[in-house]
């Protein structure tokens, strides 16, 4: 089995990882939510500087965490699109000097095919076809995956990702960077039906509506209103209850959209990947969505759907058993379709 080292620095997290097949090894990252936190979102120039900072240090605990040297990797990879330009450079030329220095096989890897594989790392006996409903802060998708590089998009957000919403959301109620941690955490003591909140459904010229696309902008315009109308009224923003109403909308809405595109495509499996999928709310809606419809839902573990290396590990140890591997000259790239990953290795 094929080991390869993986580096992603796509946006605000340092990691390095070591996987064997679908085997983790080693799997370190170095968070920058600190560095962030007091400018309410990433600051992109702060985070390419920090990743300089940390890179070396990881790749050298990541071998040694796995107990390897560079005899025994047999292939270096990289995410390499889409991300912050400034910040996937710092790892993709980390990669790239790794694999000429060591004479090793490059791969380059989509980030959103990493997250894809973050449920093989837990389901080892994950095959396709299945539907990955992937919801992070860039993205929210819903993806039919028929084979390693092979996916069809069915589903997407029309405006602000689900992770984006979150923020947003936060930063209006004063809760902080990330959204999504906290507005879980309050949700725990709110009532999720204190507030009716609209689920953003895309309309479609004719009438009817869009089965499988997202649209957040509506509910986050919605709990703008609601906590102006509330502060007009002189009353106490009921923060819990509005964080836990808010939750629940976007759980039922990708829920809902999630259950209808398995079933419109004859997919009985459904994994979940990105920084969203960690939601309680979300969690437990499509759980109990799936089980009345007799459908399979596949959640990373925790620390494998915020970015880290080993899903891009994973995703590059099955395109290197597959034989494709990249160029050096493969450039990072801060938009590209999952559709055309198989650009990475012509």
């Amino acid at each position: 089995m094929a080991k390869i080292l993986a580096i992603e620095t796509s946006c605000d997290e340092t990691a390095a990882a070591i996987v064997s097949d679908r085997q983790v090894l080693s799997n370190l990252v170095a968070s920058q939510i600190a560095t962030h936190q007091k400018y309410g979102g990433v600051v992109p120039e702060l985070a390419s500087r920090q990743h300089v900072t940390s890179i070396g240090q990881l790749i050298a605990a990541a071998l040694e965490v796995a107990g390897l040297d560079w005899s025994a990797i047999d292939g270096v990879a990289a995410t390499c699109a889409p991300g912050l330009v400034g910040a996937l450079l710092v790892g993709l030329t980390a990669a790239k000097t790794l694999a000429l220095v060591h004479n090793k096989p490059f791969i380059g890897i989509h980030h959103l095919e990493g997250h894809l594989y973050a449920s093989y790392l837990s389901n080892p006996e994950l095959t396709p076809p299945y539907l990955c409903l992937l919801v992070s802060g860039g993205h929210t998708s819903l993806i039919q995956v028929r084979g390693c590089g092979d996916y069809a998009v069915l589903g997407q957000t029309r405006d602000d990702a689900a992770g984006e919403a979150f923020d947003k959301v936060a930063r209006l109620l004063g809760l902080g960077y990330p959204g999504g941690p906290i507005i879980d955490k309050l949700a725990l003591g709110g009532n999720p039906d204190a507030f009716s909140l609209p689920e953003g459904n895309i309309s479609l010229p004719g009438g009817g509506f869009h089965p499988y696309d997202s649209s957040f902008s509506g509910l986050k315009t919605a709990v703008l209103r609601l906590v102006e109308r509330l502060r007009a009224e002189d009353i106490e923003l009921p923060v819990a209850d509005i964080a836990a109403s808010f939750q629940a909308a976007v759980a039922r809405s990708l829920t809902r959209r999630t259950l209808r595109c398995a079933l419109d495509h004859n997919l009985s499996t459904i994994s979940v990947g990105g920084g969203v999928a960690a939601n309680s709310a979300l969690r437990q809606h499509l759980q109990a969505g799936a089980s009345q419809q007799g459908l399979r839902v596949i959640f990373p573990p925790l620390n494998y759907c915020t970015d880290n290396a080993a899903m891009i590990a994973c995703a590059a140890a099955e395109h290197f058993r597959l034989g494709h591997t990249s160029s050096l000259s493969v450039a990072a790239q801060s938009k590209m379709p999952i559709t055309q990953v198989m650009a990475l290795y012509a």
